[in-house]
């Protein structure tokens, strides 16, 4: 369980600026919802910042809402009892997540911390509930949405038995591009805010693997190497790489 004293460090904040609305009105978790359950989801919505590394939850405490990262990122992770981490993925801004205790109300299944500083949008779990028993037509649009994480689970899960190192690096590039990447450096480019080191742990490598490889999509022109985010380049010949069809350049 969650340490109390870390909890009452997060700075907590009613406040909500335009910028917080959009992120609720346009993100693809919400956006096909009815105006007046938005409007809802808006009003109930709380602000919380946290420091670089600091604990948002622990594998284990019991759930108090749904999280949506406004500035910053979090890192989803596991730890075994020897001490190593489970590294599962890092979100970026304009993503949710906490959605799986949200509606079975079991432990959190990850640790979560973030990532520089961070602020999260936070909407309790007793206030969402009310709302659905409200407007318990809702229910199938969370239902997809729970459908599609499992998805991308079992994807993961699928691929690292049974795909080799570069192929499971593109797919796992194609996959925060889609999810998780932002424009960036100033272009229509997708940029994913991941370090090298980051990617070694989603995938179970090294950093000198990671780097090894990524120097191989950057001379192929696929992909660009910027401090901590990678710009794609090529989703189609990345795609190629992915299902096995492409080689890589010698």
């Amino acid at each position: 369980m969650t340490d109390p004293s870390t909890v009452n460090q997060l700075t907590v904040s009613p406040g909500m600026t335009g910028e917080h609305i959009e992120l609720l009105q346009k993100n693809r978790w919400f956006r096909g919802l009815p105006a007046d359950a938005i409007s809802a989801m808006v009003t109930m919505a709380r602000l919380k910042r946290l420091e670089d590394g600091q604990r948002l939850h622990a594998q284990g405490d019991l759930p108090d809402g749904l999280y949506g990262v406004s500035k910053g990122s979090i890192r989803v992770s596991s730890s075994g009892a020897d001490g190593r981490e489970a590294l599962l993925t890092v979100l970026a801004p304009g993503n949710w997540f906490g959605e799986i205790s949200l509606f079975d109300g079991l432990p959190r299944t990850h640790d979560a911390h973030a990532m520089g500083a961070t602020e999260l949008l936070f909407i309790p779990r007793r206030e969402f509930n009310q709302l659905l028993e409200r407007q318990p037509e809702l229910y199938p649009h969370f239902m997809r949405l729970l459908c599609r994480r499992l998805r991308l689970s079992f994807n993961m899960l699928e691929d690292s038995a049974l795909l080799p190192l570069p192929a499971r690096l593109a797919k796992r590039l194609l996959m925060h591009a889609q999810y998780y990447g932002d424009l960036g450096m100033g272009t229509e480019r997708l940029a994913i805010q991941l370090s090298q080191e980051t990617l070694g742990l989603m995938l179970n490598s090294s950093r000198q693997s990671i780097n090894r490889l990524l120097k191989q999509f950057e001379q192929a022109g696929w992909v660009q190497i910027h401090y901590s985010q990678i710009s794609i380049l090529d989703e189609e010949a990345l795609t190629r790489v992915a299902n096995g069809s492409e080689q890589l350049p010698k």
